[in-house]
């Protein structure tokens, strides 16, 4: 088997929402009668109004605790992580943390009130027991804090159960035929539980864990076809560790087989096998997948009829996958079956189209738009009856009411589904109305395990607006419950990604989704017909007579109105967006930078140029001060003269340009020396800056060596201050020499490196560490300023997280920066190569290797990233510029965690893994550090959203992208007019007695 070549089988995913409503709404309107479908819900709800599911049903947890309340947030905290917490000192401290900030009092009332429940019991004691999370904890209030522990650990042991059908799968299967005997005819599609592999390991552990529940499934029940059989869901993310676009040929060679051995199962054993639904970068590979899948099906399995995957509604390419699947079935002669859902990665997808700077969102943004997209999609399901068994999975009334009277209308066999814990009471009344089949959604695994997975689902069903939510609410109207939804909004529901920073605002830089072909196409074609030239290097005498004619510049640009030096900005920001593939391009032939982080880089830039823009507009116009009558006071800021920016050829576009339209703006005349590794990209830069309206009497590049050229700057008479990227040792050394000068104190703003830390607790979920360490330690190949050095674990979990990490490092691929595939190229050159292999050796022989990715390539420079394990912390000692990565494990006080990693001397960036708000907060607040994350990634500060820049030995101030920046390039004058010195102050005189 392998996958087809990638191409759009879709349509772009960032179409505007609203167009695309207009044409899914009116064939709705038709087809539907609302009225009807309100009349046929209508008793469902009020029976189940009338007989209240029991308190542990979702419905009543909602009603109780609602996730917009503080009770129902560490209700859902505790659920995440309390299980997984392995040690009682750190469980006592997330209990108090969580339960701390509400009040767990039953204050609904009622018959089903969650005090009736052993969980609210303990959770209501618990913050009578529990020491408060920054105080001292003596040994009485100690034990009966680990009594309340234990009862609530239990507690969300018994919620866990309402959810999770069972432990594994024959205790699973155990409870589907009790269920049946209550509920005759009910059918169940298991889920074993697991988010997405992070290694071999894990896939082989899911892969095993699925083949063992379809022969459990398969020879448990006789049914006709799959239809009427119970079946299983699969996740191609938990038998694939890289199931990603970039990675097509390894999800060809690795995933496929494994997903056969599975059908082959399925097939023969008559069940159900669904693909269930990911993100929205990853849907067209996964019909790619489907596509090849079904046409080996064709070939050794024509009959079978229970191949499937799921639909999400919310995508805004619903309607079209669900035609395209249609497609696939018709051209191999199949029948598949598809669940349709609403979607479970909503917030997700929201947040990647903001980060990423794209043209739109690929779900809808509005949650009755995506009513209006499920109902578009149920009618084209039902429209495919001969190739589609519809599976229709829901929990709203309105929504079952309406599929019923399409499919009927059609005469199209369908089934309902509906989540194990939620949907009971909509569902027994459905069965008894309608005599409609129903399946069950189960997950199945240990309670642990249901991490993510829970929180996602009452997210995705808490909201106070959702229908099971207000299903339980007597106080919302039966009518406005199954109120139509098909008016759509007269606006989105979410700004554009592009107006992330509000009307009025700075735009948003645009960015580029690598995952969709249209927009990945550019950047290819720019990436193919791209070549470096070389840039003359510049000699001390090019110093001099540059720093002339900067020094000459500098008045008239200095006087040019503050306005116009920002326009000046804004169209370079401007330009360099429109020209993003070219400037991505010479990235990665000049820096050597995958592509990702290219168009990263340029946004980056972009925003610089725009923020600047906008903050010396605010900030550094003439601000009139108070004083006495018949005087003015003024506040002004200038220029100092010619600035001298040395930049890094880590970022040689966003640091060069960020460094450069800052002096610029302020008014001065600006000396630009790039990295002598990437000039090219910097004299682009420039030109573009000239074009863009910037004097060239006010912008001159200079390409050199730093102990020639940077040095002949900083010590040039005329240079008014200095803005260095780099080294601690060069910043240092600049420092000494700006002293030494004659004349004026001239400034130096600098930001330099960091031995940075990531601290995690036993509290942290272990899959988003990995992720975040992946990400911070070995991205850009480990050539960032702010990269992870040093990952310090709690003992508690630190076997399990070496062993993620272990087998994380070997599914990374060191190659070629031009292929997309790759994730870790080259580092910069050959000293850097050098320099980072040495320290490795020495590591080998004084540290304990954890692992290193595999270097199969021949492309120059490669290092292969990897992590070794040290004693203590303060065994490392200086900063590796590389993908080196240091590891110790903790115990005891993690505040003495971080006086360790003070004592190091550098604050530029840290990571905190926690679910403990209180301890984050108080190690941000005692950390010596410029950038603190908590649950994320250490890398990629955005500007004017995480200004940028450390304290010690890792920089002056102030931070890059931040509101404090510009100031430092300015002098400051006041200006004192006696207005009364010329007869008086005339307004004061016309006030009069």
């Amino acid at each position: 088997m392998f996958l087809p070549p990638a191409r759009a089988r879709l349509p772009y995913p960032y179409r505007p929402e609203l167009e695309l409503l207009a044409s899914l709404t009116p064939p709705l309107a038709q087809a539907l009668d609302w009225a009807a479908v309100q009349a046929a819900a209508r008793p469902w709800v009020q029976a189940v109004r009338d007989k209240p599911a029991p308190f542990w049903a979702m419905e009543s947890l909602l009603r109780e605790y609602p996730i917009s309340s503080a009770e129902g947030l560490a209700l859902m905290r505790l659920a995440e992580a309390l299980l997984r917490v392995p040690d009682a000192e750190t469980a006592i401290a997330l209990t108090a943390d969580q339960l701390g900030k509400a009040e767990f009092d039953g204050s609904s009332g009622g018959p089903h009130q969650m005090l009736a429940s052993l969980s609210a019991s303990a959770i209501s004691l618990s913050k009578k027991f529990l020491p408060q999370a920054d105080a001292e904890a003596g040994l009485f209030k100690r034990l009966g804090a680990q009594t309340v522990v234990a009862a609530t650990v239990r507690a969300i042991q018994l919620l866990g159960r309402q959810f999770v059908l069972g432990r594994d799968i024959a205790e699973a299967m155990g409870e589907a035929a009790s269920a049946r005997k209550q509920q005759a005819g009910l059918r169940f599609s298991y889920d074993m539980l697991g988010e997405g592999a992070r290694t071999e390991a894990d896939a082989r552990r899911y892969l095993a864990s699925y083949a063992k529940a379809i022969d459990a499934i398969g020879g448990s029940r006789v049914a006709a076809g799959p239809e009427s059989a119970d079946g299983i869901s699969i996740k191609l993310s938990a038998l694939f560790s890289r199931y990603e676009d970039a990675q097509r040929e390894r999800v060809g060679a690795g995933l496929l087989p494994r997903v056969w051995q599975l059908i082959e199962q399925a097939a023969c054993a008559n069940i159900n096998l669904t693909i269930d639904a990911e993100e929205s970068d990853r849907l067209e590979l996964s019909l790619d997948v489907l596509d090849a899948l079904a046409e080996r099906i064709a070939q050794q399995y024509p009959q079978w009829r229970g191949f499937g995957l799921a639909v999400q509604a919310y995508q805004t390419r619903a309607l079209q996958v669900v035609d395209e699947v249609a497609r696939i079935a018709r051209r191999h002669g199949l029948k598949f079956m598809v669940r349709l859902v609403k979607g479970a990665y909503w917030d997700g997808e929201i947040k990647r189209a903001q980060e990423q700077g794209l043209a739109g969102y690929p779900v809808f943004t509005h949650k009755h738009h995506t009513d209006i997209s499920y109902l578009a999609c149920a009618r084209a399901l039902i429209g495919h009856a001969e190739v589609i068994y519809p599976q229709f999975a829901t929990h709203n009334a309105g929504t079952i009411a309406a599929i019923v009277q399409m499919a009927r209308a059609a005469g199209a066999p369908f089934e309902m589904q509906r989540l194990h814990g939620m949907g009971e009471g909509v569902y027994r009344e459905v069965m008894r109305d309608a005599n409609i089949p129903v399946r069950v959604y189960a997950p199945v695994g240990e309670h642990r395990d249901l991490l993510a997975y829970l929180v996602r689902r009452l997210l995705e069903n808490g909201a106070n607006s959702s229908f099971v939510h207000q299903l339980s609410d007597d106080e919302v109207p039966v009518d406005l419950l199954l109120a139509s939804p098909l008016t759509p909004a007269a606006a989105i529901g979410q700004p554009l990604p592009r107006a992330l920073y509000g009307e009025g605002g700075r735009v948003n830089s645009r960015g580029a989704d690598l995952a969709c072909v249209e927009e990945r196409a550019p950047l290819d074609a720019a990436l193919a017909a791209t070549s470096v030239e070389p840039v003359r290097e510049s000699t001390v005498a090019d110093v001099g007579d540059a720093m002339t004619r900067l020094q000459s510049g500098f008045e008239a640009w200095n006087a040019t109105p503050l306005a116009e030096r920002a326009t000046a900005l804004r169209r370079a920001g401007d330009a360099l967006e429109a020209r993003l593939p070219e400037f991505c391009g010479l990235l990665v032939k000049e820096a050597h930078k995958t592509l990702g982080d290219c168009v990263a880089e340029v946004r980056e830039a972009v925003d610089f140029c725009r923020y600047y823009a906008d903050q010396a507009e605010a900030r550094l116009a003439t601000q009139t001060l108070p004083g006495p009558t018949g005087e003015s006071n003024a506040l002004q800021l200038h220029g100092r003269g010619v600035f001298v920016c040395i930049s890094p050829w880590n970022f040689p576009l966003a640091i060069f340009a960020g460094q450069v339209v800052a002096a610029l703006v302020a008014g001065n005349a600006v000396a630009a020396k790039p990295a002598e590794q990437t000039p090219a990209v910097a004299q682009r830069m420039v030109a573009l800056l000239h074009e863009a309206g910037v004097p060239r009497d006010a912008l001159a590049m200079l390409h050199g060596s730093g102990e020639t050229v940077g040095a002949a700057l900083v010590a040039d008479a005329r240079t008014a201050g200095v803005c260095f990227t780099g080294s601690t040792a060069v910043a240092k050394i600049i420092n000494r020499a700006l002293a030494a000068k004659d004349g004026p104190i001239v400034p130096l703003i600098a930001e330099t490196g960091g031995i940075n830390a990531m601290v995690v607790d036993s509290t942290a979920l272990p899959e988003q560490v990995v992720d975040a360490v992946v990400q911070s330690a070995f991205r850009s190949a480990g050539q960032r300023c702010s990269a992870l050095r040093l990952l310090c674990v709690h003992e508690g979990v630190a076997d399990g997280v070496i062993e993620m990490v272990r087998g994380a490092l070997a599914e990374l691929r060191v190659d070629d920066p031009a292929l997309l595939a790759t994730d870790v190229g080259p580092v910069i050159d050959d000293e850097a190569f050098a320099g980072i292999r040495g320290h490795v050796e020495r590591l080998r022989g004084s540290a304990a290797l954890i692992g290193e990715a595999p270097v199969t390539s021949t492309f120059p420079r490669l290092v292969a990233p990897v992590a070794f394990e040290l004693p203590r912390i303060a065994d490392v000692r200086q900063e590796i510029f590389g993908p080196v990565l240091h590891v110790v494990r903790w115990r005891g006080d993690v505040a003495d965690v971080i006086a360790q990693v003070n004592a190091l001397g550098y604050g530029l960036t840290l990571g905190i893994q926690t679910r403990i708000d209180s301890r984050a907060l108080r190690l941000a607040q005692a950390a010596r550090i410029g950038n603190v994350y908590v649950n994320r990634n250490m890398i990629g500060a955005v500007v004017g959203v995480q200004p940028f820049g450390g304290e010690g030995l890792s920089g002056t101030g102030p931070k890059a992208g931040g509101p404090h920046y510009l100031y430092r390039f300015c002098a400051e004058q006041t200006l004192t007019i006696n207005t009364a010195a010329a007869g008086g102050n005339a307004a004061l005189l016309a006030g009069g007695h």
